[in-house]
C-alpha cells in the first residue's frame, strides 16, 4: 500500500463492506401501517424485508451503549430543556416551561405551538443532537433567567429573549455519534453532516410465506367463575422467519472529514460500528417471539474504489438443501457470488477480505478465515486505517 501524502500516513481502503447472514426464527422484526410484515419482490418471489431505518436504529442503540455516548432526535428539545430545568436545577414549573417555549422558539427552526399531538412548543423539524445538549441549553436559559422572568409566555408569532447564535451554535453540535450516522438539518447554516455509514435494506435469501398466528387472553379473574366461558381478548398477528442477507459500508474518507483526520478516533468508531451493525437486532415484538440470533456468516472487505454489494446472489432465491434448511445454501451462493464478482471485476479494489461463520466448510471466494468477529473486525478495520488508536 502506498501514501498519498509526504507524511506517510498509510492510506485508507476508502470502504469497509458488511457482509451478514443471519438466520432468525418466527419473529416479525419490522411492521408496517398495518402490523403487517414487511416484504418485497425481488426475482419474481416475495422476501421478508426489514427496512434500513429499522435495522438502523438498533444499530444506532447498541453503538451508542458501545461508544459512551448518546446523541438524540427529536422536535421537543425545549420541553426536554424544561423538564431538566425544572427536575434538575430546581426552577419554578411556570418558569421551567417558560424556558422550554423560549428554547424551542429561538433558534434558526421555526416552532411550531402546542398541539393535541405534542402538548408544548416544538420545532417543526426534528433536531439530531448529542445528549448533552439538552444541558448546554438549560445553560444559556440558565444566564438569561432574569429575561425569562420579565418576559411573557410564547405566543404564536412570538420572539424568544434568548440568544439565537448560542442556540443554533449548540444545535450545530456533534460527536461520535452523528459524525458515523450523518445528520439532516438544513435550517441551520453548516449543521449537516453527511453520514459516513449506508445501510441497506435486510431481505431474506429466499422466498417467505407469511403466516397469520391467532391468539386469545384469558381474563384470570372469570377464568375461576362457572358461568363466563370463552376469551376476554381475540386477535391476530403476522410472522415469518427465514435467512437474512444484510449488507453496510463505510465511507472511511467520509469519517475522517468528519472528524478533522482524527484516525485514532475513526479506528474507534468504525470498530464500534462494525460491532454494532454485526450485533445488533430490532426489538419488535421480542416479549413474544425472543429472535435473539446471532450471524451464521459475516464478510468483512476493504476496498480502495467503491462499496459492492452482494445481494445479486440471492436475485434468484436459494432452494433449501436435503435437510430442508436455507443457511448453508445461503453461505456457499454468497461465496460463490463474491467469486464470480472478484474474477469480473478483474481483482481490482480489494485491499482485505475475511469472514466468521458457523460454516464448518471452507468458503474459499471471501478472503482468509478467522475464528471471530472481533478478529474480522480489527484485521479490517486496521487494514483500512493503520494501526491506530483502538483503545
Amino acid at each position: 500500500m502506498t501514501s498519498s501524502s509526504a507524511t506517510a500516513v498509510p492510506a485508507p481502503g476508502r470502504f469497509i463492506d458488511l457482509h451478514v447472514l443471519q438466520s432468525v426464527p418466527y419473529a416479525n422484526l419490522n411492521r408496517d401501517d398495518t402490523n403487517s410484515v414487511k416484504t418485497v419482490q425481488y426475482g419474481d418471489r416475495e422476501r421478508t424485508r426489514v427496512s434500513s431505518q429499522c435495522w438502523k436504529r438498533a444499530v444506532r442503540r447498541y453503538f451508542q451503549r458501545t461508544v459512551g455516548q448518546e446523541a438524540l432526535r427529536t422536535r421537543r428539545i425545549g420541553e426536554a430543556v424544561e423538564k431538566h430545568l425544572a427536575a434538575e436545577r430546581g426552577w419554578p414549573q411556570d418558569l421551567a416551561r417558560r424556558a422550554g417555549q423560549h428554547i424551542a422558539s429561538g433558534s434558526s427552526i421555526k416552532a411550531d405551538p402546542p398541539s393535541d399531538d405534542v402538548p408544548a412548543w416544538s420545532t417543526n423539524a426534528m433536531v439530531y443532537v448529542p445528549a448533552t445538549a439538552v444541558d448546554e441549553l438549560a445553560d444559556i436559559a440558565e444566564a438569561a433567567r432574569e429575561e425569562l422572568e420579565g418576559a411573557k409566555d410564547m405566543k404564536k408569532g412570538g420572539k424568544s429573549v434568548l440568544p439565537r447564535q448560542k442556540i443554533d451554535a449548540v444545535l450545530r453540535s456533534r460527536n461520535g455519534v452523528i459524525n458515523v450516522f450523518g445528520r439532516m438539518l438544513a435550517e441551520i447554516d453548516e449543521a449537516g453532516v453527511d453520514g459516513a455509514v449506508q445501510v441497506a435494506h435486510a431481505l431474506t435469501t429466499h422466498s417467505t410465506d407469511v403466516e397469520i398466528d391467532y391468539f386469545a387472553a384469558v381474563d384470570d379473574i372469570t377464568a375461576n367463575w362457572q358461568d363466563t366461558t370463552g376469551s376476554a381478548h381475540m386477535g391476530s398477528a403476522e410472522f415469518s422467519a427465514g435467512v437474512f442477507y444484510r449488507y453496510a459500508t463505510i465511507d472511511l474518507e467520509d469519517l475522517l472529514r468528519n472528524l478533522g483526520g482524527d484516525r485514532a478516533a475513526a479506528h474507534r468508531l468504525a470498530a464500534a460500528f462494525a460491532e454494532a451493525f454485526i450485533l445488533s437486532l430490532p426489538e419488535a415484538k421480542k416479549t413474544a417471539t425472543a429472535p435473539h440470533t446471532i450471524p451464521d456468516l459475516v464478510h468483512l472487505s476493504v476496498r480502495s474504489d467503491r462499496p459492492v454489494s452482494y445481494a445479486a446472489a440471492f436475485e434468484k432465491p436459494v432452494g433449501a438443501d436435503r435437510s430442508g434448511g436455507y443457511a448453508q445454501p445461503s453461505r456457499q451462493a454468497l461465496s460463490g457470488y463474491a467469486t464470480a464478482a472478484a474474477r469480473l471485476l478483474g481483482g481490482r479494489g480489494v485491499l482485505k477480505a475475511g469472514w466468521a461463520s458457523l460454516e464448518e466448510k471452507e468458503l474459499t471466494g471471501l478472503g482468509e478465515r478467522v475464528d471471530s468477529f472481533d478478529d474480522l473486525i480489527s484485521t479490517a478495520v486496521t487494514t483500512a486505517l493503520g494501526e491506530g488508536d483502538a483503545a
